[in-house]
């Protein structure tokens, strides 16, 4: 049996092909090797639906947010070696899962906009080319904890529209402190800050709302597709929950950007299911 994990830093999807290809699937927490320790990531993956698994498993296929240096990558293999201590264990980096998933054995340009950001240059066979991706303090623009982390700066700062702040207030009880505590003193910022993307993309007919999210990918074209080689000529394709349920914008930012959108996804793993079943 194939486990494989598709994991950002909010969610994980998981899915298992057994021997007879029927599949099963879970969702559960993110993980990230850059802010979580080999110890919390296996906490976490303790579950009944992984450790009910525990000798079945044969081989493990790990797509995840910050799994590109072999150090991190280790990181997640320990962790799930102590659930699956026989099996075979795979991590690679969840531009690896995006690829796969939309361009198949084709050229093209894969993107994740979900709670972080990241893009790279596929040859359709393997990866050519990437950005920089230091993560929501210094980078994920067009992700979700980018925009979020926006939309906090303009409540505090006074710099949204007075009934959207007012609306804020009364749903969340939001205020200053209480954004400086999740910020800076508990723990993944960046999931709290991409929080406030539900409310926003409810609100997107507020033309506030609708340019949170019109900039912000625009800033990602800037910082990440536009920098790739003759990006203008290639499909580009997105995966993630910002991008899935904001395509309407996404789609109009692009094509204000001459950029050519191919395919948008929610998340990969119907894809990366397909590709490994191949393996049975």
């Amino acid at each position: 049996m194939i486990l494989i994990a598709d994991s950002g830093s909010s969610k994980t999807d998981w899915r298992v092909i057994h021997r007879d290809r029927r599949i099963s699937q879970h969702r559960g927490v993110g993980f990230n090797p850059y802010y979580q320790t080999s110890q919390e990531m296996a906490e976490e993956m303790r579950h009944d639906f992984l450790v009910n698994l525990e000798s079945e498993i044969e081989e493990i296929f790990y797509y995840g947010a910050g799994c590109s240096a072999p150090q991190r990558n280790q990181e997640v293999a320990d962790a799930l070696r102590t659930i699956f201590p026989e099996a075979k264990i795979n991590v690679d980096h969840d531009l690896s899962a995006a690829a796969h998933a939309t361009c198949g054995h084709q050229p093209g340009i894969a993107c994740i906009l979900g709670t972080g950001s990241n893009s790279c240059d596929y040859d359709g066979i393997r990866i050519i080319d990437t950005r920089p991706a230091p993560g929501f303090i210094l980078g994920d623009q067009g992700g979700g904890g980018y925009i979020g982390r926006q939309f906090l700066m303009d409540f505090i700062n006074d710099e949204m529209p007075a009934d959207i702040k007012e609306e804020v207030i009364e749903k969340y009880k939001l205020d200053a402190i209480t954004i400086q505590e999740h910020v800076y003193r508990q723990p993944f910022p960046n999931r709290y800050m991409a929080s406030f993307c539900r409310f926003i993309s409810e609100h997107k007919s507020n033309p506030y709302c609708y340019m949170l999210y019109y900039n912000a990918f625009q800033d990602f074209f800037d910082k990440h597709i536009k920098k790739y080689k003759c990006y203008e000529e290639k499909p580009v394709s997105f995966v993630g929950s910002i991008a899935y349920y904001n395509s309407d914008i996404l789609r109009k930012a692009s094509a204000d950007a001459n950029i050519h959108v191919n395919i948008i996804l929610e998340s990969p793993i119907a894809g990366l299911t397909l590709y490994h079943q191949e393996l049975l």
